[in-house]
């Protein structure tokens, strides 16, 4: 499908947000199925730090991708390479048999910061076209096809709790079951007023640490480790912490809910101690120390960290965290906020 003409005709922009995480793996089926009998859930906090993916013509029978932080790329259409460090986005375009186009990607979270940005920019691309072939824009659908479709070409087992947070927004417990002909989703929003949303800002912090992740290796060994039964029981306790923490912050228990993050943190080290570097050994003792949670966000090893506690606790512990991340070529507190809306055509 040449897109040249139509799109010089009618260029098309979406944006989505990313995410903060807690539960995540839980999410993949290789361990929500086995652990079906908990209830296994994820929790998830999207961000205004939104990613936004522009559709523009190009040469006919070519693809291009252009995203900060990454070098463009261009492939015929036939020809694309799924393994490339934007082979996602190609394989986006190649689901719609697209070309004569140039998918650009603007995103406002630091490239490869663990926010959920590549799946964030897969449900952006999936929306922009929706709206171009006047599609409906059903968050549900676009979510899980950019979940099967980033599953068909990552190499390693997927879940998609960040495809979710882009497409809906907001603060969410999802719980992962099995339906009827397949796996399923439920939405389980955290809070039911908006003003709850904006007071849960003062009681979040999210720092980014300077260096990019790489998640696959990490998110390997945690599955690897659970289909050999080593980690078996570690994912049951990760199961009940990740549902008793989504009803702490409902609750509004924010000191609770640190210390369930804390154990969480814990246990993530004990199977995979390279999940958090030096700076987010640094960053966590130090949200230990003023009653406050800390986790990295998706499967760590760089990226970001994001801590949960009483607002007075999470206002104490920000210079803290600064001055840490003073000495960090790139580190720094993310000035963002909570996002209510997910998809948006712009």
């Amino acid at each position: 499908m040449n897109l040249e003409k139509q799109l010089k005709q009618n260029q098309i922009q979406t944006s989505v947000p990313c995410r903060v995480d807690f539960g995540g793996t839980l999410d993949i089926s290789t361990l929500f199925l086995p652990l079906n009998h908990l209830s296994p859930s994820s929790f998830n906090i999207a961000l205004d730090l939104r990613t936004v993916v522009s559709l523009s013509p190009w040469q006919k029978g070519f693809i291009k991708v252009s995203s900060k932080g990454f070098e463009s790329a261009v492939f015929k259409k036939d020809d694309p390479l799924f393994n490339h460090p934007m082979g996602l986005m190609f394989a986006c375009a190649a689901y719609f048999d697209a070309h004569g186009l140039h998918i650009q990607i603007k995103s406002a979270s630091p490239p490869r910061s663990a926010l959920g940005g590549s799946s964030a920019a897969a449900v952006a691309i999936i929306s922009a076209f929706y709206k171009l072939l006047d599609k409906p824009i059903d968050p549900e659908q676009i979510a899980w096809l950019a979940h099967y479709i980033e599953a068909s070409v990552a190499g390693v087992p997927c879940g998609m709790q960040d495809q979710l947070a882009a497409a809906f927004g907001g603060v969410n417990q999802w719980l992962w079951k099995m339906g009827k002909i397949s796996p399923e989703f439920k939405q389980m929003p955290v809070f039911e007023h908006e003003d709850d949303i904006k007071a849960f800002n003062l009681n979040i912090l999210i720092a980014y640490c300077g260096i990019p992740h790489v998640s696959k290796d990490i998110n390997k060994q945690w599955i690897n480790s659970f289909v050999c039964g080593e980690t078996r029981s570690v994912f049951k306790k990760i199961a009940n912490l990740t549902n008793q923490f989504s009803k702490a912050v409902k609750n509004r228990s924010f000191r609770l809910a640190a210390d369930l993050m804390n154990q969480e943190t814990k246990l993530r080290l004990e199977m995979t101690p390279d999940v958090l570097d030096k700076v987010g050994e640094k960053l966590f003792e130090k949200a230990i120390s003023c009653d406050c949670g800390a986790r990295f966000t998706g499967a760590g090893g760089g990226g970001c960290l994001w801590a949960v506690g009483e607002a007075l606790d999470i206002e104490n512990l920000k210079p803290l965290w600064q001055d840490i991340l003073s000495d960090v070529e790139a580190g720094k507190i993310l000035d963002t906020k909570i996002e209510n809306k997910g998809i948006l055509i712009l």
